[in-house]
């Protein structure tokens, strides 16, 4: 899962990026309106943090114009403003769901795993393909019952294709999900990493799809 974190608060900033890290995310940061919008218009991100106060251009103009673009990403408001009515001005521009300063960060990713797993068509926080389970609300996998070791762009590549199993997921889409913007990425990296899962899930599961990308199904899991 990628997300784009919107925060002009570098200490906040630094807090919110850590914490999602450390869960398996990858971050992308923007400390002004100006470069959040761009960011959210031209690349794939799985949610967005967004902090109202900004330079440059406010958070509500920034998600007006994701919302007037199209863009339907998952969008949690960070604000300091408690109000009723800049919660309303919020939900009217398009925000999903909404966070008062100060909070708890672990609160923030368990909010944006909910808000990325319900964008996804899944109410029930468990998510099952054949003998694979992933919880995501707490963010583990596991194989026929046993928890399953992932390192943190396994993670990210599997739980896409989790989330949307079943269907054929384009490898530039996994490729933009994995990797945070300043990355330098390998172009055989994605293979690399879907031939680990493999070993780890069962190579039936993953399904190449020849000319446009993967597909996890509930294939036979290797023992």
């Amino acid at each position: 899962m990628r997300v784009l974190l919107v925060e002009d608060d570098a200490g906040l900033a630094a807090e919110i990026a850590g914490a999602l890290r450390a869960e398996n995310f990858a971050v992308d940061h923007a400390d002004n309106g100006v470069d959040g919008l761009h960011l959210g218009d031209t690349e794939l991100f799985d949610a967005a943090v967004l902090d109202l106060g900004l330079p440059g251009l406010g958070g509500i103009e920034v998600l007006r114009g994701w919302r007037a673009a199209g863009r339907d990403l998952p969008v949690l408001i960070l604000t300091a403003r408690d109000g009723w009515s800049d919660k309303v001005q919020g939900f009217k521009a398009g925000a999903d769901d909404y966070l008062v300063k100060p909070f708890r960060v672990e609160e923030l990713v368990m909010r944006l795993r909910a808000l990325v797993r319900r964008s996804r068509g899944h109410a029930d926080a468990r998510i099952s393909c054949g003998a694979l389970t992933f919880d995501a609300q707490v963010g583990t996998f596991e194989r026929d019952g046993l928890p399953l070791k992932l390192t943190a762009l396994e993670w990210r590549v599997l739980s896409c294709l989790m989330l949307r199993k079943e269907i054929v997921v384009p490898r530039a889409d996994l490729m933009e999900r994995v990797y945070e913007g300043d990355a330098e990425v390998d172009s055989n990296s994605v293979e690399v990493i879907i031939a680990r899962l493999r070993r780890k899930i069962g190579h039936a599961m993953i399904e190449t799809v020849r000319g446009l990308g993967y597909r996890l199904t509930a294939g036979e899991v290797a023992g």
